[in-house]
């Protein structure tokens, strides 16, 4: 379904059963929700699910750009309120996760718990070039000239090597996704700055990424997660930056026993 949020409209879907805790998913740059299927299939038999498309992304509007990550807020805040969604566990990969981060932050009072994955929480200089980079590229090559360089970048090379079908997933959506939408995240990724904040973060956290991360590696994430003062790290072996794809049932024991744990806590 698509819900309209004001000068944009973002496509969605919600899972799960009534009454039960919300989960919400939100994906990496390039993706869509899509992404979420296998945590889906786990968790909806427990969890209301809400996930969507970002701005730019999927079945999405494109709103001009350049974007920040206080748009990407005010988008998921927007969500929230449609489905009248008090508070939330919110699961986010990537720019999903640093959405978090912000939301963690910004928006604690609408989340039970946060799960930021593959996701670092500030961009240095070279962080930000390269994401300069894909704008460039795009530019002059359409969303074609980053499918397989992004390949490359997310995944491990035993993984490239066999190729599984997922690998073509991800290079559909890539290349599904608006030029405008990828630009305009990027932008918002040029200017990633959450470190500053992470101590304020008062909801559990579970911090996850793959072994192998490029964008995201262990140690960023180790650091992160000391600074986050009710927080877990998890490495998942055997992946790259898109952890819950590559390495499916690392990821989904982790997600599992945090979101149970939590829960129970709560209850």
């Amino acid at each position: 379904m698509k819900v309209d949020i004001g000068n944009h409209a973002l496509n969605c879907e919600v899972s799960g059963p009534e009454g039960a805790p919300w989960v919400t998913f939100s994906h990496a740059l390039g993706n869509n929700l899509d992404l979420w299927n296998g945590q889906v299939s786990l968790l909806q038999d427990r969890f209301r699910i809400l996930r969507y498309d970002q701005r730019g992304h999927g079945r999405s509007d494109a709103p001009p750009g350049p974007y920040s990550f206080a748009d990407l807020m005010a988008d998921a805040v927007a969500l929230l309120d449609h489905f009248d969604i008090d508070r939330t566990h919110w699961v986010g990969l990537s720019i999903g996760g640093m959405l978090g981060y912000g939301l963690a932050q910004e928006h604690g009072n609408r989340l039970l718990s946060l799960t930021a994955c593959d996701a670092r929480p500030d961009a240095p200089p070279d962080y930000a070039d390269y994401f300069q980079y894909r704008i460039d590229t795009v530019r002059a090559s359409g969303m074609e000239g980053v499918v397989e360089p992004t390949i490359e970048r997310w995944f491990t090379p035993a993984t490239r090597q066999q190729n599984p079908p997922s690998l073509d997933g991800i290079r559909a959506a890539l290349r599904t996704t608006s030029p405008a939408g990828h630009e305009g995240c990027c932008e918002a990724l040029k200017r990633l700055a959450f470190g500053s904040g992470l101590a304020r973060i008062s909801v559990p956290t579970l911090v996850i990424g793959g072994g192998e991360d490029k964008g995201a590696p262990p140690e960023i994430l180790a650091e992160a997660a000391r600074a986050i003062p009710d927080c877990r790290h998890v490495v998942v072996p055997r992946a790259g930056h898109i952890s819950n794809i590559e390495n499916p049932a690392s990821f989904n024991e982790a997600l599992e026993e945090f979101l149970s744990e939590v829960t129970m806590a709560a209850a």
